[in-house]
């Protein structure tokens, strides 16, 4: 019977091409870095009711503040409110500036973070262990959103179809767009109970 050579891999060619060097980073592994990312991450979905409460009133005082924004200008502010949201929210949820955020609708996990950046739902390739097909180390997004939306209030939200992801609104403030939205929503009401009271 003829002997068979094992299979090298690209990963087994890649490490015995990589220089040797007596440097080792800290002595962390990888994993533990990936692992390190994840915690504050995990810690948001974990609290999310507590985070659902927090940011109703945030979205109230930018309502409020729509005409200080309108008076200086929605273009204007972007720039420095884009600034904060992106550093917040990414240390908070790891964001990807989508423009179109999502978490309250998601339990507190960023749809963004999977890597198929799937917005309804799982693949069918999370593991038995429920963890990411794509990124064997880190948790579902999906499978975290699910337990995050169990202990918000309004969690049955998750089961809302959430349209596509537009990318031209990549890299843009979610705050000011739905603020934005929320003033017209709300001035349109304010006009039609006007002409409902007149005619």
């Amino acid at each position: 019977m003829p002997e068979t050579t094992p299979a090298i891999t690209q990963a087994t060619l890649v490490k015995k091409a990589a220089p040797k060097s007596d440097y080792k980073p800290a002595d962390v592994s990888p994993q533990r870095r990936v692992q390190r990312s994840f915690a504050v991450r995990l810690w948001s979905i974990r609290h999310s009711r507590l985070l659902e409460w927090f940011y109703s009133r945030f979205a109230d005082m930018f309502l409020l503040l729509h005409p200080l924004w309108k008076g200086i200008g929605y273009g204007r502010v972007e720039g420095p409110i884009k600034f904060v949201e992106k550093r917040v929210k990414g240390f908070m949820f790891d964001c990807r500036m989508c423009g179109q955020c999502v978490l309250s609708s998601t339990g507190m996990s960023c749809p963004m973070n999977c890597p198929k950046q799937l917005r309804n739902g799982p693949c069918g390739g999370v593991r038995a262990n429920g963890n990411c097909e794509v990124e064997p180390d880190m948790p579902c997004v999906w499978v975290k959103a699910w337990e995050g939306s169990r202990n918000m209030v309004h969690g049955d939200k998750i089961l809302d179809v959430q349209k596509p992801v537009d990318q031209s609104l990549r890299e843009t403030s979610a705050w000011l767009r739905v603020t934005a939205q929320a003033a017209a929503a709300r001035e349109a009401a304010s006009n039609a109970a006007k002409t409902g009271a007149s005619g």
